[in-house]
């Protein structure tokens, strides 16, 4: 499983994330923010409290979380990277 490296939160509900293999890019959530775990993402300030956990993956303190393989293989189709197989 791809392990995330840093997590940076930006404007507009998206994310810059950087894998430990150098894969990196930006990630929109702004459409994926529903459900009991995710709303609280919706307030820009608690949207910040993003972190990248001892596991490698992007969470946040109410336990909302992101699956990392996810997340890699849509920054390498979005650099026209082949998935790895």
């Amino acid at each position: 499983m791809p392990r995330v490296a840093s997590v940076q939160p930006l404007e507009g509900f998206r994310l810059a994330v950087r894998f430990e293999d150098g894969t990196s890019g930006e990630v929109a959530l702004g459409d994926r923010l529903f459900g009991p775990v995710f709303e609280p993402l919706r307030e820009s300030a608690f949207f910040a409290q993003v972190f990248v956990d001892e596991f490698g993956v992007i969470a946040w303190p109410n336990g909302a979380d992101l699956a990392p393989d996810s997340l890699y293989e849509q920054l390498r189709n979005s650099a026209g990277i082949a998935p790895q197989t």
